[in-house]
């Protein structure tokens, strides 16, 4: 059966749990080189800006020994009419995995690979992120050790990155998701209704709130975003200053932390000195380049996982 990573809410609990920890492994190791996947082509199909993701699943390709292209958002047909099912069923027939990165709601991902016979790996739509998540959760792990009955506190918009982040939070029994996001910038409905399905299944829990109040507990994580990811625009022309109480200053994050024990992370790219302050960002407390780093491992596990040998 094909395997696609296309939601972090489609996966057996077993291939959840097993991506986290092979992805640390990885981690662990430095990601040593292997031909496992020697004789294999990939696609990186990327229609939206990417640093960190598209290199790192372009670079854990040849890694592994498979041969990546890498297409932009003018390089197919699709940028000229073509059907995302058509461009699927054509290469399926070149390609051993697709990586696909798109502007477009989940709908697409969906769409690409029912019409696909081979593995679809959603490197972020408009509403889930769920590559950046399991990688996140593989660095925390090698960070924190046992995951289960951690607290994660998250501060600012409530984009695909904070979806995926919740639903990999409510997939791991006792830990715990604080979300702090503005009034009108939070989950969706329809996430918090996967998320608290999650919930009540796996043991994980979230809660959301809309100020940040000075009774939050700390958290073992304090993890932010940027505030217009991949460059987006928002409709209400005084966004900024509903987001400027939930910039992650020295002074949330102390409050935040438990007694400097706490570790801080970003998914990166960071608007220094809007959504966090770059003494943070760069303080003894972040790990988010070794953050960054790991996504280049959990792509390999990813590849390892689903792509065919």
């Amino acid at each position: 059966m094909t395997k696609h990573l296309l939601s972090l809410a489609d996966l057996t609990q077993s291939d959840f749990i097993w991506l986290i920890h092979r992805a640390a492994e990885i981690g662990d190791l430095g990601g040593p080189n292997s031909d496992l996947l020697a004789q294999r082509c990939v696609g990186v199909y990327f229609r939206k800006t990417s640093t960190r993701t598209r290199t790192s699943f372009a670079v854990a390709a040849v890694r592994l020994g498979a041969l990546p292209l890498v297409y932009g958002p003018a390089d197919l047909q699709t940028n000229t009419g073509e059907s995302i099912e058509d461009t699927g069923r054509v290469l399926s027939r070149y390609l051993d995995a697709i990586v696909i990165r798109t502007a477009a709601d989940h709908d697409e991902v969906v769409a690409l690979a029912q019409a696909s016979c081979i593995p679809i790996i959603n490197a972020m739509t408009a509403t889930e992120h769920p590559t950046q998540a399991i990688s996140d959760f593989a660095m925390m792990k090698r960070q924190l050790g046992n995951l289960s009955g951690r607290r994660l506190i998250y501060v600012g918009e409530g984009n695909n990155t904070a979806v995926a982040l919740a639903f990999a939070a409510c997939r791991i029994e006792g830990f715990r998701i604080h979300l702090v996001t503005p009034e009108g910038y939070g989950l969706p409905d329809t996430a918090k209704s996967i998320a608290t399905r999650l919930s009540a299944e796996y043991g994980g829990s979230y809660v959301e709130q809309h100020e940040v109040s000075p009774d939050i507990e700390p958290a073992d994580v304090v993890y932010t975003s940027r505030w217009q990811t991949t460059g987006t625009t928002k409709a209400d022309p005084d966004w900024r200053a509903r987001f400027e109480p939930f910039r992650l200053t020295e002074t949330l994050m102390a409050r935040l932390s438990r007694s400097g024990d706490s570790v801080f992370m970003h998914d990166l790219p960071a608007n220094r000195e809007e959504d966090t302050e770059s003494s943070v960002l760069d303080g003894p407390q972040s790990i988010a380049l070794m953050q960054s780093e790991q996504k280049l491992y959990t792509a390999m596990a990813i590849y390892e996982w689903c792509v065919p040998r």
